[in-house]
């Protein structure tokens, strides 16, 4: 039998050890972290309205969001807090990873948080959007990696190590065995092995998520989140999660303690949705209206 490694349960005493940045109360929306979401495709516009919006929620103070031209306009209309860029995309619909970096490549410097992957289904524009960006990003910004841009990491080990630990990855239990080259049921067997073995292998935290959440850190720093609920297996959940990440990043947490709260957020959201509404069929997007309100009440039991 495998020996589950040794993990730091995630409890509202853990999130009290490690608390969110506190906003400053005289600081203006640049103070709170400006975000970048690119993702989206044709077929698949509304992830990165949902990782967009979930950042703003996790108290981000400036968003940008950028997806495919045929989508953005209604983007804007969707989501009129962010700034939206209108992306060249391919035949299929697809963000062309070249063209929309070389778009996007003044834009990443003043950010504090980078989120690219949502909606995306393709590796070859995940992998060009990353290649063109990170290296770009400031001294301390956040890479936040989802969907097909975990994927994209694939037999490139060394892509993020210039981050220095920077980066977080947020897969489901497929896409981490993409990312490893292993069967998804031995991920779904030893999905803590998994997490860390990942965090080591690209120097990013890593963040598996499924019906138990575990958290990596590079060093070996391992955390445990079995909250949730059977609901938060809903189409449009896992971009939620990472846009809560990036929200957080964005606001000054390190990215471990993003990952971390990230997922008590997004679990607990779930609890509180499926006490009111029932154990299944609420939303992905009502997740995001529990949030603020799951942060107030935190901060006030410090």
């Amino acid at each position: 039998m495998t020996r589950t490694p040794r993990a730091a349960k995630v409890t509202r005493a853990l999130l009290r050890r490690i608390p969110l940045p506190r906003p400053d109360d005289r600081g203006d929306k640049d103070s709170r972290g400006r975000v970048l979401a690119v993702g989206g495709s044709a077929e698949t516009p509304g992830a990165i309205l949902l990782a967009g919006v979930a950042a703003l929620r996790a108290g981000a103070g400036k968003l940008q969001l950028a997806t495919v031209k045929s989508a953005a306009a209604a983007l804007g209309v969707a989501v009129p807090e962010s700034l939206v860029v209108a992306l060249v995309e391919t035949r299929g619909g697809e963000i062309a990873g070249d063209a929309a970096g070389r778009t996007l490549a003044e834009r990443v410097a003043p950010l504090d948080a980078l989120l690219v992957g949502p909606g995306m289904s393709g590796d070859r524009g995940a992998r060009a959007l990353i290649r063109m960006l990170a290296h770009r990003l400031g001294d301390e910004a956040v890479l936040v990696l989802d969907a097909a841009a975990v994927t994209a990491l694939r037999g490139d080990d060394d892509a993020l190590l210039p981050l220095r630990g920077r980066a977080v990855l947020t897969p489901h239990a497929g896409e981490m065995a993409t990312l490893l080259e292993m069967e998804k049921e031995d991920v779904e067997a030893t999905p803590a092995a998994c997490a860390l073995a990942a965090a080591a292998r690209f120097g990013a935290v890593v963040a598996l998520k499924g019906p138990e959440s575990w958290i990596a850190e590079p060093d070996g720093t391992l955390y445990h989140y079995s909250g949730g609920s059977v609901g938060l297996a809903t189409s449009g959940s896992g971009d939620t999660l990472a846009g809560i990440v990036a929200g957080l990043a964005a606001r000054g947490a390190p990215p471990a303690h993003a990952a971390v709260w990230a997922a008590y957020l997004h679990g607990e959201a779930g609890e509180l949705l499926a006490r009111r509404v029932g154990p299944i069929g609420y939303l992905a997007r009502e997740l995001l209206n529990e949030v603020p309100g799951l942060m107030r009440r935190l901060a006030a039991t410090r």
